[in-house]
């Protein structure tokens, strides 16, 4: 706590723009919020209000109207007009009856006007005199055509929610001589929704009040839960954070004292499977599914420091094989003061270079056979070249037989001469030199069959080598004479299948009857173990697999198989 607010306080010394505090920016925050929310509310409240009272208005307008064209004086009336030849003049129609029941009308339900025409729309009754005997303002069509209306518009005297009804003809009940106007004031209509809006005014008023304490309590706590520090600050400790947690290559998992993740990056997540996010807060051992990681934490929670250092680490010997990645995991007990307040763990990669480094070995060994080769073809030319010259013709033919027929070089392999692919002849004959100066004798088994040229010599060497290399190494230890290898290489279309089996003391028994994966721990294979499972990484790539056939026998020791597809080109014939 105290590093944080001392780092709040270094914060606070850099040079930042003048602002209102975060958590008063957030108070006037919500305070906004909620008055934009009550003037949201409090206007689709009215707007909902209008439309309904218009509606209502409406509705109260057809019934007027609906009243006045059923009176049989209006009809009566209306149908007069519309038979007339000549149409009566307007002075006519103002002292006519019509007008007189309209403007009743009109005192009786406070209506803004109640106008009649005749079929042609020429007013019968107006609220203003000047107006009788002129077209409606507005179109009477619909009506007219035996339609009930109803809308909200303007006319001579200004808005109103109107309905316009068909008027019939009392001689012919099915004909249309005119239509009745209704319109009522929208005075009311707002009246009233004013008085409506006053209680949810209000409500809304008391509501803003309430949020406006709650906002002040929010803010107070917010303050107090970010030690006082506001967000740039709290940015820039995060920012630092993840810069040093991303930016490095290396995988970093923090442990709290009980085993529980309170830091882990992206690099550590790839390459122990971890699952991003929900990793943090939970125990490491329930994020981690490989046994051996879990194991290896584990031992280094248990070692005891020395009290005089800060932070110890677990001695590491060798590497883990985790989801096809070779690391090496580290893990450091970090103290203060003799209080131990975590753990760190540190895991590295180092899958390529120990791949680099074995296909650095296997063209090692083919550069130091091809230049065997290239030496001992430079003698042999120098020979064929002098019996050529003596004219001893037919020796330097058969000189030239007995080189095709033991290969281009007599490297110490039994049966080379079965396998004639030239990386593989190379490859072999520069491990049989390194076996028997190690006292053990390498040969090509009987049933040996490889032609044609591979299409990656250097994987396949890398399989082979790592096998032929376990293999010297097993036979080399063990109190078996002789001491031997025997390596098996058949060629089956584009796939090639590797055998190799050694004199030692065998590898333990395999986990099934069935062929098996190699052993994951490396004390259970002769060798260091680590290879094989580069090379099972190596023959997985090329669809195909390695794994231990025979653990051993009475007469032999291990016996390890290898297949990889697509080594040689499916033209190429055997």
């Amino acid at each position: 706590m105290a590093t944080r607010l001392q780092t709040g306080e270094r914060m606070r010394g850099r040079t930042l723009p003048r602002r209102a505090p975060f958590t008063t920016q957030v108070n006037r925050s919500i305070v906004a919020a909620m008055i934009l929310v009550s003037l949201i509310t409090v206007a689709l409240f009215a707007l909902t209000g209008f439309n309904r009272l218009v509606q209502q208005t409406q509705e109260s307008a057809l019934r007027v109207a609906q009243s006045v064209a059923e009176t049989p004086s209006v009809r009566q009336a209306a149908e007069a007009e519309s038979d007339r030849p000549t149409p009566s003049t307007d002075a006519e129609l103002v002292d006519g009856t019509v007008d007189d029941y309209a403007r009743a009308i009109e005192q009786r339900t406070g209506a803004l006007f109640v106008v009649v025409t005749d079929d042609t729309g020429r007013r019968l009754a107006h609220p203003n005199p000047d107006e009788i005997g002129d077209p409606v303002s507005t179109s009477p069509d619909a009506a007219l055509a035996g339609q009930e209306t109803v809308s909200w518009e303007s006319g001579t005297l200004g808005d109103s929610a109107r309905a316009k009804v068909p008027i019939y003809g009392l001689a012919d009940p099915t004909r249309v001589v005119g239509e009745v106007s209704v319109g009522l004031p929208p005075l009311e209509v707002w009246s009233t929704v004013l008085t409506d809006a006053l209680p949810v005014g209000l409500s809304t008023a008391l509501a803003l009040g309430v949020g406006a304490v709650l906002a002040a309590f929010i803010t107070r706590r917010l303050r107090a839960t970010t030690l006082g520090l506001e967000p740039e600050e709290l940015l820039s400790l995060v920012q630092d954070q993840q810069a040093v947690l991303q930016g490095v290559d290396d995988g970093v998992v923090g442990l709290s004292v009980d085993g529980v993740v309170t830091v882990c990056n992206d690099r550590a997540a790839s390459l122990l499977g971890i699952s991003l996010p929900g990793a943090v807060g939970r125990a490491f051992d329930s994020v981690v599914t490989d046994a051996g990681v879990r194991e290896r934490v584990a031992g280094g929670a248990s070692s005891s420091p020395a009290p005089s250092s800060s932070a110890s680490s677990s001695a590491l010997a060798e590497p883990l094989l985790v989801a096809g990645h070779l690391l090496y995991v580290d893990v450091h007990e970090v103290r203060r003061d003799a209080r131990l307040l975590g753990r760190v763990v540190i895991v590295r990669d180092v899958t390529d270079v120990e791949d680099l480094t074995r296909r650095l070995s296997a063209v090692g060994t083919l550069a130091g056979a091809l230049r065997e080769q290239r030496h001992e073809f430079a003698n042999r030319i120098h020979v064929v070249s002098g019996l050529v010259r003596a004219g001893d013709t037919a020796q330097a033919l058969e000189y030239l037989d007995q080189v095709a027929g033991h290969g281009p070089v007599r490297f110490p392999v039994e049966n080379a001469q079965l396998v004639r692919e030239p990386y593989l002849q190379a490859f072999l004959g520069a491990k049989a030199a390194e076996a028997e100066a190690r006292g053990v004798m390498l040969r090509v088994g009987p049933d040996a069959d490889v032609v044609g040229s591979l299409v990656h010599p250097e994987d396949v060497t890398t399989v082979l080598g790592n096998l032929v290399d376990n293999g010297i190494d097993a036979a080399a230890r063990s109190a078996r004479t002789p001491r031997w290898v025997e390596v098996e290489a058949l060629r089956h279309g584009d796939e090639l299948h590797l055998s190799v089996m050694d004199s030692g003391d065998g590898a333990g028994e395999p986990s099934s009857t069935a062929p098996a994966a190699p052993p994951e721990g490396p004390e259970a294979v002769h060798g260091h173990g680590i290879g094989l499972r580069l090379s099972a990484d190596v023959a997985r790539r090329h669809g195909g697999r390695l794994w231990l056939a025979m653990a051993g026998a009475s007469d032999h020791g291990a016996v390890f198989c290898a297949e990889l597809h697509g080594q040689f080109e499916k033209e190429d014939g055997s």
